[in-house]
Order: C-alpha cells, then sequence, then structure tokens
C-alpha cells in the first residue's frame, strides 16, 4: 500500500510502498477514506511525542470501510462505513467496563504508538470497542475531520462541563478544536465567546455566530470576557495547552464556573503556574479531557446527520497524501482557519 512515513523530525514525509498491515484476530483492517491531518500530528512531525518510534505512519483522524475482519470480532462485516476515536481501547479492563475507554490502561494510539491512517490502509484492534458506524449520507472528508477536534469538544462539553442552554461559553483558541467548541455550543443552545490573537480567525468565528469576539493582543483577554459576558463564562475551554490561555480560561469565569482543559500541554508547557487563588475564592470546577470513545460517537453522529449543526465550514481544503508534509510544516505559524483532510491516497 502506498504511505507517508515519517523518517526524520521536520523532515519531509518519505510517500512510500509498505506491506499492507496484516489484519489481527480480533482486529479488523480498514481502507482508509479521509484522514484529516492535526496539530497533534505536527507535535510527532516536530519530535516532541516520545511515543513515536521511526520510521512512521502518522494520521490518527480517520474513517474507511471494512476490507478484512478477524475471527474474534462480532460487530462488523466487510464493506461496513466506520469512523474510530483516536485513543484506542482494550474492551477489557475495569475503565472499559465503566465506559471510560480513554483512560484505557493498555490504550493505543494510531498514529503515535501504532501506524497511522497517512496511508491507503489501517489495522484497528479490538473493533467491537473501537468502531462506530458511520451514517450512508456522511461525506468521509467531514468524518474525518470530526477527527480528535469535533469528539474532543463534543466530550468537553457534554462529557465533562455539562454545558446548558443560554449559558455562556468562552472558547480560548479559534483553532480546530475551539471552532467545532463554537458551533457545538451555539447548536446546545449556549452563547459563545472566542479568544485568539489572529484576525482571520476571529473573522472566522464571528462568521460562524460567535457572539462576541476577543482579540488577547489587545489586552486583558479574560476581563474582556468577564464584560462581555456580565459576569463571566459559566464554562470556559482552554483549546492550545500553553499557560496564557489556561490561566485566561480560569480567570475569564464566573464563581461556580467549570474549566475544561482541551490543549494539551507539551514541552515546556507540561508544567504551568496557574491563578489558583481563582479556582479557590470562586470554587471553580478544573476538568480536564482527552478524545471520546466509540459508544459516545452516535450522539453526535446523529446530531449532525439530522442537520442540527453544519460542521463543513471546518474543511478548509482536501488534499493528496503527497501534500501532507507542507501541511504539517504550516503549524509551525499560526494556522489559517479549518482542517486539510487527505481524501486522495494516490496522488
Amino acid at each position: 500500500m502506498r504511505a507517508a512515513l515519517l523518517t526524520g523530525w521536520r523532515k519531509p514525509l518519505d510517500l512510500a510502498t509498505v506491506d499492507d498491515p496484516d489484519c489481527p484476530p480480533d482486529g479488523v483492517v480498514l481502507k482508509v477514506l479521509a484522514c484529516g491531518i492535526c496539530r497533534s500530528d505536527w507535535h510527532s512531525w516536530t519530535g516532541a511525542d516520545a511515543d513515536v518510534q521511526l520510521p512512521h505512519i502518522p494520521g490518527h483522524e480517520y474513517c474507511g470501510v471494512v476490507e478484512e475482519v478477524g475471527p474474534a470480532v462480532t460487530r462488523w462485516r466487510e464493506g461496513d462505513r466506520v469512523i474510530a476515536p483516536f485513543i484506542l481501547a482494550c474492551g477489557h479492563c475495569p475503565d472499559c467496563a465503566a465506559g471510560n475507554q480513554t483512560i484505557c490502561l493498555n490504550q493505543q494510539l494510531p498514529g503515535f504508538t501504532r501506524a497511522g491512517a497517512f496511508a491507503e490502509r489501517i489495522a484497528v484492534p479490538f473493533p467491537d470497542t473501537n468502531l462506530s458506524p458511520l451514517p450512508d449520507s456522511m461525506d468521509p472528508a467531514l468524518a474525518a475531520a470530526l477527527g480528535c477536534r469535533v469528539t474532543t469538544a463534543w466530550q468537553a462539553l457534554t462529557g465533562r462541563a455539562a454545558l446548558k442552554p443560554g449559558e455562556w461559553l468562552a472558547i480560548f483558541g479559534g483553532g480546530g478544536v475551539g471552532i467545532s467548541a463554537l458551533l457545538l455550543g451555539r447548536a446546545l443552545g449556549a452563547r459563545v465567546v472566542v479568544v485568539d490573537v489572529v484576525p482571520a480567525k476571529l473573522d472566522f468565528a464571528r462568521n460562524l455566530g460567535a457572539d462576541a469576539v476577543i482579540d488577547a493582543r489587545e489586552g486583558d483577554a479574560a476581563e474582556a470576557v468577564r464584560f462581555a459576558t456580565e459576569g463571566g463564562a459559566h464554562v470556559a475551554v482552554e483549546a492550545l495547552g500553553i499557560p496564557e490561555t489556561t490561566t485566561g480560561a480560569l480567570r475569564s469565569l464566573r464563581k461556580l464556573g467549570r474549566m475544561v482543559q482541551i490543549g494539551m500541554p507539551a514541552g515546556e508547557h507540561t508544567m504551568m503556574e496557574l491563578p489558583m487563588d481563582a479556582v479557590y475564592s470562586g470554587q471553580l470546577a478544573v476538568y480536564g479531557t482527552r478524545g471520546m470513545p466509540a459508544w459516545r460517537y452516535p450522539s453526535l453522529l446523529s446530531m449532525i446527520d439530522g442537520g442540527h449543526v453544519d460542521l463543513t465550514p471546518l474543511i478548509a481544503r482536501r488534499v493528496a497524501l503527497s501534500d501532507a508534509s507542507a501541511e504539517l510544516a504550516a503549524f509551525d505559524a499560526p494556522a489559517p482557519p479549518g482542517v486539510a483532510v487527505i481524501t486522495d491516497f494516490k496522488a
């Protein structure tokens, strides 16, 4: 099969012909229909992720068609259209049994700890736990664009913060996760304010229906959020993983507010100094979140398929596998709105 191989940090990916993945007895092999290109892939490309061993196939935001089925698999057949979370769980441990597959002790991460989907095919272990059916009417590019950004935002808003209609939602970071949270938050009936430093992202958010946008270069963003929301947001999400936005998100909340850390702290940002006085005096709740288990996908997919939220603005461009290197390098600078999705694995 054709694949894009990471063979050196910050180097162009090698387009190569590699062996097709073997089908595990308790797994399936998918023909990849589409795969998103994410900032998390950029982290791997730069060498910031210690789990990645070279040479390696990146890619963790994918959907596909089942081509091979292992004998121990019961839910899936050849020809099924499916989508997978980026955290693949074992399905057998106590956390999996409790429905908390994203903290599975035995988890595997395609594109990080195992071969990913910048390729024509990908093997998926334990598919009875790790796959969800993809509606026939859904564009594969849109399904791949859900990737980790939309699913993580959905889990953050509904599975962690329990966002309610009429509440104010403050989003720090107008990239893929932030814009996903904007669209989903509005669909849930919330009022939304978006904070960023890139004018194009703020314009994009405004055009998608944000009730307010704040340019963090122009002053104290948290104070601006409190002013716009008449006292502070009920829920804030941090979508970058850096101290400035994490601090801003906490300080933007009203008393008894809820903050969800969506952005992945990496490198020098894994340790942060945070305003714990605000957490204490405001009696704030702080949640972490990472991914979403496959069993929660139908609630999101049915909302999209039913026309209750339009996520097509997330797709910035459809690209070929040969374009992946340029797309990864583009994350070195503030990226333009939207996600690039690989839909052509031959070019």
